[in-house]
């Protein structure tokens, strides 16, 4: 057995004590983290703790011992919320009025993803500076592979893990979480274990018995539909899919079936890879009141396409699908979309396309939402390809001379004409 102190990074053979909570013997502190492969494991899962609201408390010190929810709006969604909040039964993706009902002490405070954006690259870069292998999965959470930069480091993956986390909390102001393990599905797993500023380790010898009592919907991939389909065949908890026919699963679920007859057993062979292209690219909003009128709903779209294009143009990426998202006034998603003879990274061929799928939904109908986003992302070569006639390259040039300007002066240096029409949400919720 290995144990480890995040307070001072003492390492060694876990104290003995007879009763009570073991203390580290060199500082005194509680916060050991004990296992018999702690020394030995490589793959990480680090998770930022409510880091939305985090960062929020982090620039507003007033904040710090009040409930916090990052949202907006009477008619959006909670995007995080702080853990105060949390003991209420607030929690992300929940509509603001139920989260208002359940704390209404709550203070409110709208997003700002610009300012999440920079922490998450000062964070990311720091988990860099330990090894190349670093993979994010969103702005706030990603899974390093410490394999081999035991040398380089002067100490085992988990000391090295244990040093960063105290680095991030005290240089950038907030906490995170790590979870270390065999693989990354159970490195994830174990992230979310001991939240917030926690360090949890899964083994690989121990996954089966650990997984085995826990519901399906544990499993990545797993929503709610999949999982009452799951539970409709028999398989409540993972254990039961552990212990299942694989070639049941495989012909019921196909290829997937088989995926998660590996995970119920722990097994999971994914490399950590850090250049992972990104799926997709998109952005939201809700309404504060529901919207009828095209020319409106046009508005709220056109402020979107401009958010996509610049932050594709940004990260050098284009794409040839085009999504429009729809949220009818009884909650029914309505998803369209149309690939492109060729990508795109330009709000005006987002907007062109997208005010298309929008003109065949719009025909009387009221939504609470409107979204558009980019898939089949790639390179940005090619992306100057006249494909609505011509126009495209010039648009390009202009948006880019637009980001530049922004970037130098500000966001509101360049406004376009329609973005300066009054507009019927004030929530925008982005999805990357």
């Amino acid at each position: 057995m290995s144990a480890l102190c995040r307070d001072c990074f003492w390492t060694g053979e876990p104290p003995a004590v007879a009763s009570g909570p073991k203390r580290c013997p060199s500082c005194r502190s509680l916060r050991l983290v004990s296992h018999p492969s702690l020394m030995r494991l490589t793959i990480a899962h680090m998770d930022c703790d409510a880091f939305y609201a985090s960062v929020e408390k982090r620039d507003r010190p007033e904040l710090r011992d009040q409930a916090v929810i990052v949202g907006g709006g009477v008619r959006g969604v909670v995007t995080t919320c702080c853990y105060i909040a949390r003991i209420s039964g607030v929690r992300s993706a929940m509509p603001m009025f139920q989260a208002r009902k359940l704390c209404p002490q709550a203070v409110i405070v709208p997003p700002d993803f610009t300012k999440y954006r920079t922490e998450s690259r000062r964070i990311m870069a720091m988990l860099r500076d330990l090894t190349p292998l670093v993979q994010p999965l969103s702005l706030d959470e990603a899974w390093v592979d410490l394999g081999g930069t035991e040398r380089l480091h002067g100490a085992p993956p988990a000391v090295t893990l244990a040093r960063v986390q105290a680095r991030i909390e005290a240089e950038v102001g907030i906490t995170v979480s790590i979870g270390l393990a065999a693989n990354k599905f159970l490195a994830k797993i174990a992230s979310d274990l001991d939240k917030p500023r926690g360090f949890a380790v899964i083994g690989a010898e121990e996954a089966q018995d650990f997984l085995a009592p826990r519901p399906v919907s544990a499993l990545p991939g797993v929503g709610p539909a999949f999982a009452r389909s799951l539970e409709s065949e028999g398989f409540r908890k993972i254990g039961d899919l552990a212990a299942a026919d694989p070639k049941r699963l495989a012909d019921r679920h196909g290829a997937y079936g088989l995926r998660l007859h590996q995970l119920a057993h722990g097994l999971d062979a994914r490399a950590v890879h850090p250049n992972e292209a990104r799926k997709t690219l998109s952005s939201e909003t809700t309404f504060n009141a529901d919207l009828r009128e095209r020319t409106a709903l046009e508005d709220e779209l056109w402020a979107l396409c401009e958010k996509v294009g610049r932050i594709a143009r940004g990260e050098g990426i284009a794409g040839k699908v085009v999504t429009l998202k729809l949220k009818t006034t009884d909650f029914r998603l309505l998803t369209r979309r149309r690939t492109l003879p060729a990508p795109t990274q330009t709000a005006r061929t987002l907007f062109a396309v997208g005010r298309e799928l929008l003109a065949a939904e719009a025909t009387g109908a009221s939504f609470r939402l409107i979204g558009i986003g980019l898939a089949g992302l790639g390179p940005a070569e090619g992306a100057e390809i006249d494909i609505f006639g011509d126009g495209e390259s010039r648009a390009l040039s202009s948006e880019k001379a637009i980001d530049a300007l922004r970037g130098r002066f500000g966001p509101k240096a360049v406004v376009s004409g329609r973005a300066l029409k009054p507009q019927g949400s004030r929530n925008g919720l982005e999805s990357r």
